[in-house]
């Protein structure tokens, strides 16, 4: 087993045999507070266009100063975002597939695809962003993996991400790996590591399947224990193995 495999099914399992009967007492076992975990808290945030927490904040500012040395403009399409913000995203999905003749349970492979269930979000930490480069005719639609490939407009940002993002901090989530589960691969998307690991650990003390099951989302009728298993195991944890 190797050692990916062995920290996703360690922490799945702690996760799955929590004794936390009631959210309120949640607060208990994490550093960061129970909502700020959640998106419903009030983080103090920092950014011009974009809201991170102080440390990434800084860290970003010197990687985006770093990379208009190579002229690349850095500009972020989307960085923290709460759980009312993640909910609306989840709710106009929703509608729009079972509107287009799905089912309940194919709209929710169809939204897991990209976006999260609100509540699950990595955006609500205030520790992930995703970014384009402003200095080149932007398309359409900005965030689609081509974009990033051989002949794309982001390539060049992608290739200096490559090799200097790291320094900073931050790294890529959901990789290109063949063998990863999940989320799809998204070039765009990155974590700040020095706090965005921690956070991860305290979600994972949560009784997540207890918080999914309180919030009455469209379509929670049809998250089974078995659904959310998978959705912890791939959606939550089959990331970047830098970011575990």
């Amino acid at each position: 087993m190797n050692r990916r495999d062995f920290i996703k099914k360690s922490i799945t399992a702690s996760i799955l045999v929590a004794a936390t009967p009631h959210l309120a007492s949640q607060d208990d076992v994490t550093n960061l507070p129970y909502k700020e975990l959640i998106g419903k808290g009030n983080p103090e945030l920092f950014g011009n266009g974009y809201q991170l927490r102080l440390e990434a904040h800084l860290a970003f500012e010197q990687l985006k100063k770093a990379a208009l040395k190579s002229d690349i403009n850095i500009q972020v399409v989307s960085s923290y975002r709460g759980y009312d913000h993640q909910n609306r995203i989840w709710t106009r999905k929703y509608n729009r597939f079972i509107n287009k003749g799905l089912t309940p349970e194919q709209s929710i492979k169809n939204i897991i695809a990209y976006s999260t269930i609100p509540g699950t979000s990595r955006h609500h930490w205030g520790t992930d962003l995703d970014i384009i480069d402003a200095n080149v005719s932007q398309p359409n639609s900005v965030l689609q993996p081509r974009h990033f490939e051989e002949g794309g407009c982001f390539r060049a940002l992608k290739l200096w991400m490559d090799d200097h993002a790291a320094s900073f901090g931050f790294h890529l989530v959901y990789t290109n790996d063949a063998d990863r589960k999940g989320f799809k691969y998204e070039p765009w998307h990155y974590s700040y590591k020095p706090l965005s690991k921690v956070y991860l650990k305290d979600y994972l003390k949560l009784n997540i399947p207890d918080i999914i099951a309180s919030e009455n989302l469209l379509g929670h009728s049809h998250f089974s224990k078995s659904f959310i298993k998978t959705y912890l195991d791939q959606n939550i944890l089959d990331i970047n193995p830098e970011l575990l």
